[in-house]
């Protein structure tokens, strides 16, 4: 278990311009999948520009114990020997993935098509997250949830499906969690596994299985969703990885160029998946000077290096189907909204709620402790700034989650007083060298 017991506060002060030139952390959603679909294929993968915080380590740590050789070969740079589909072997110990919700849930997926008997953990944030959503489908696919005292949620044991069975799953919510859980189960079963999802969430298992060398076919469904069918039972073949910047984490220092006056900053090499940059779209909208430079295509993956400069913001009303591309951002989108002139509306927040934390209201009372006007509505957050530096000087508690801590260390930079955030140990999930790659562009941290 991952225990962080000594809380580390952490302060942001009002910074001069920031300036420069950074390459944010690998993505972390295909960092996860690079180390699955690696452990799956057949040969060595290598990976480069693996992000390697505390939540991607936790699912290397797992693919090895299920029989995949992983090494790391210098930083970011790693390689895996798979198994092949359907190959993992019964792991001698607990699976324990520490913080990663992405890593543990995927996991579940690919070990629900294997005849094997596997038992998960995480730390005590994972073991509040629902897992029933997951187990629901692998469950109609053979797999066997062992319920433990807590019933759908971690520690839980699942006993894979000695003949897995293909099936058509329509998803409850838009979550690429479940989808990927669903198509991963489905590699180990013959015939085609089909999920369909009435809002599109992000593709990175679609483009990495077809990179595996998967017969993928995902077609559009009715206005916004989208039908993905796989074919079962393919020999994965390695291929080489290349992480680009992972858009979530480049939202910090994006957000903080935006808002420190006389900033300009270049973030290099970062995915511009259509389904993950949401949140470019709306800064845009509300006014944001963000120019994407160097459009190129590596590794299934579209990216590009973005030049940022500090902006006039205004409010704008962010539309519910826009969740599923942003859902991590709006944290720090509701720092911006802090900024600008007149109201923001964010609608359809409620997937917000069983993340890290319950992050609808921990950025709301974030918000509220630093001097911000914000309520909640139903699932809506509604922000209204009046186009001044928000007046800081408060305490935000993180709750363990790390992109609340980065979020108010973001609004710090700008506000007229400091803002604290109580922990900010679990930066390190996923963003380990937040605090100097800022420093190195002038943000006042201490």
């Amino acid at each position: 278990m991952n225990a962080h017991s000594n809380p580390k506060p952490q302060q942001a002060r009002r910074s001069s311009a920031l300036k420069g030139r950074i390459r944010v952390p690998g993505d972390k959603s295909i960092s996860h999948r690079a180390l699955l679909f690696g452990a799956l294929a057949v040969g060595e993968t290598t990976v480069t520009g693996l992000l390697e915080g505390e939540d991607v380590i936790a699912t290397s740590k797992a693919v090895q114990a299920l029989g995949a050789t992983v090494v790391r070969k210098g930083e970011g740079d790693w390689s895996v020997r798979g198994v092949g589909v359907g190959g993992f072997l019964q792991p001698k110990n607990t699976l324990d993935f520490g913080n990663a919700g992405t890593g543990v849930r995927l996991t579940m997926g690919a070990v629900a098509g294997c005849p094997i008997r596997v038992a998960f953990d995480g730390d005590a944030s994972l073991r509040k997250r629902p897992m029933g959503r997951i187990l629901d489908p692998l469950k109609q696919m053979g797999a066997r949830a062992v319920e433990e005292a807590s019933g759908t949620r971690l520690p839980l044991v699942i006993e894979g499906a000695r003949d897995p069975i293909p099936i058509t799953y329509r998803t409850p919510v838009a979550s690429a969690q479940i989808k990927s859980a669903v198509l991963l189960a489905g590699l180990c079963a013959p015939g085609e596994t089909t999920v369909i999802e009435d809002e599109a969430s992000r593709d990175h298992t679609e483009r990495l299985l077809t990179h595996f060398g998967a017969e993928v076919v995902s077609l559009p469904e009715g206005q916004h969703g989208r039908r993905i069918t796989l074919i079962g039972q393919p020999e994965l073949r390695p291929a080489p990885i290349v992480v680009p910047g992972d858009p979530s984490s480049a939202a910090f220092p994006i957000v903080a160029a935006l808002l420190v006056p006389g900033s300009e900053v270049v973030l290099e090499g970062v995915m511009i998946n259509p389904l993950r940059i949401g949140l470019i779209t709306t800064l845009r909208e509300m006014g944001a000077d963000i120019e994407t430079l160097d459009s190129r295509y590596e590794g299934g993956e579209d990216i590009a290096d973005l030049r940022v400069r500090a902006s006039t913001l205004k409010g704008v009303d962010v539309p519910a189907e826009r969740a599923p591309s942003m859902i991590d951002e709006y944290l720090v989108l509701a720092v911006a909204a802090a900024f600008a002139t007149g109201e923001t509306r964010m609608r359809g927040l409620k997937e917000l709620r069983v993340k890290e934390s319950d992050r609808l209201a921990a950025t709301a009372d974030g918000l509220k402790a630093n001097g911000v006007d914000c309520e909640i509505d139903g699932d809506d957050l509604i922000v209204r700034g009046n186009g001044r530096a928000a007046p800081g000087g408060g305490t935000v508690a993180t709750h363990m989650d790390h992109r609340l801590a980065m979020s108010f260390l973001v609004l710090g930079l700008a506000s007229e007083k400091p803002v604290t955030v109580d922990d900010s140990t679990f930066i390190a999930t996923s963003f380990p060298a937040f605090t100097e790659l800022m420093r190195g562009l002038g943000a006042e941290l201490s």
